[in-house]
C-alpha cells in the first residue's frame, strides 16, 4: 500500500461522490492532476509497456483509496441526504467557493494577460446554468431506479448519464455528481450502491448499466481532455472556472431533484456553518499538498543518503521513497 496514492484516491472519491467539486479539481488542488490524466491516456493509446505498467500500477493505488472513500461516502450519504439537503447543499457550495480561487492562483499563468478567452468563463457558466433550468430528466424530482421501474429509455437515459458524469468527474470543473443530480439520478445511484453493499441486487442491473457508461465515457473522452488541456489550456481553465461557476446554481437547485422534491435553497434555508466547514476542508486540503511537496523536495535532495522523518528517526530513502511517493 502506498499511502500518498491512497489518501489522494481517498480524497477524489470524497468528492466524486457528493455535488459540488470533481475528484478532477481535487486532482488539480492536490498536484497531480496531470499524472491522473497521463495515465488515463496511456491505457487507451499505443505507448509502451513499461508506460501502461506504470499507468496501471498509479491508478491501481489511487484506485484502492477511491473505493475505500466511495463505499464509506455511500453509506453515510445515503441514510442523510434528503433528510440534511439543505445542509449538504451549503458544504458543497463552500466547496466550489473556495476552490475557485485555489485554481486560479495555481493557473495564473495560464489565466494573467488571457482575457480574451473570459469568454469560456461564460460559456461554461451558461451551459451548467441551461442545463440545470431545463431539467434533462423531465421529472419534477428524482427518479426510483429500482428494478421494476427499469425501462428502455431509463435505461438508455442512465446509460448516456454515466458517460457525461464521468467526463465531468475527470475533468476539473463541475463534478460529475452534480451532473447526476441535475438529471435527477444522484439520490437513485447512491441508494442503488448502498442497496448493493447490503447484498440486495436487484439494484445491480442498474449499477452495471452506469458502469458500461461511464466506461464508455472515459474511453472516448479523455483522449480529447488531455489534447485540450496541452494545446488550449487557458481556454480550458478559463471555460472549468465557468462550469464551476454555474455548479453554484445546480447546488442551490439540487433539493428540487429529490425523488420528494424540496424548494430550491434559498439564504433561509443556507446553512453557513456547514458552507464554512465546506471552505475549510478545501484549503486543509490545499495546505496538505503542500506539506506532501514539501517532503517530496527533501526527500529528492537527500536520496543518496537517508532522509530524516518528523520524530528524528533515520529512515531509508528506498523505503521512503517506495512507501509515500512512488
Amino acid at each position: 500500500m502506498y499511502i500518498i496514492n491512497f489518501i489522494r484516491g481517498f480524497f477524489m472519491s470524497l468528492a466524486d461522490s457528493v455535488p459540488g467539486v470533481s475528484g478532477g479539481t481535487i486532482a488539480f488542488i492536490l498536484g497531480f492532476y496531470d499524472d491522473f490524466i497521463g495515465s488515463l491516456n496511456s491505457l487507451i493509446s499505443k505507448n509502451s509497456k513499461e508506460d501502461k505498467k506504470q499507468a496501471i500500477f498509479f491508478l491501481i493505488k489511487l484506485g484502492i483509496g477511491w473505493i475505500t472513500g466511495m463505499v464509506l461516502s455511500v453509506l453515510i450519504l445515503s441514510s442523510i441526504f434528503d433528510s440534511h439537503i439543505y445542509s449538504i447543499s451549503s458544504l458543497f457550495t463552500g466547496f466550489i467557493i473556495v476552490a475557485i480561487p485555489l485554481i486560479i492562483k495555481q493557473e495564473k499563468d495560464s489565466l494573467i494577460g488571457k482575457y480574451k478567452n473570459i469568454i469560456f468563463t461564460l460559456i461554461g457558466t451558461l451551459i451548467v446554468a441551461l442545463i440545470t433550468y431545463f431539467n434533462p430528466s423531465g421529472t419534477n424530482g428524482g427518479m426510483n431506479l429500482s428494478l421494476e421501474n427499469l425501462s428502455i429509455g431509463l435505461g438508455i437515459f442512465i446509460f448516456v448519464a454515466g458517460m457525461i458524469a464521468i467526463s465531468a468527474m475527470v475533468l476539473p470543473g463541475i463534478s460529475g455528481s452534480t451532473l447526476l443530480l441535475i438529471f435527477g439520478l444522484y439520490t437513485g445511484i447512491i441508494n442503488s450502491i448502498k442497496e448493493v453493499l447490503h447484498l440486495n441486487f436487484s439494484y445491480l442491473p442498474v449499477l452495471i448499466i452506469f458502469g458500461l457508461g461511464v466506461i464508455t465515457g472515459i474511453l472516448s473522452t479523455i483522449k480529447l481532455i488531455k489534447f485540450l488541456l496541452s494545446k488550449y489550456r487557458s481556454a480550458m481553465i478559463y471555460l472549468i472556472l465557468g462550469l464551476m461557476l454555474g455548479s453554484l446554481y445546480a447546488v442551490f437547485m439540487g433539493p428540487t431533484t429529490l425523488e420528494v422534491p424540496q424548494p430550491a435553497m434559498n439564504l433561509s434555508s443556507f446553512n453557513w456553518i456547514f458552507f464554512i466547514i465546506g471552505g475549510a476542508l478545501i484549503i486543509a486540503l490545499e495546505k496538505f499538498k503542500n506539506i506532501l511537496e514539501k517532503y517530496k523536495e527533501y526527500f529528492i535532495k537527500t536520496e543518496r543518503g537517508y532522509a530524516f522523518d518528523t520524530k528524528g528517526f533515520l529512515i531509508s530513502d528506498l523505503i521512503l521513497s517506495e512507501f509515500m511517493f512512488d
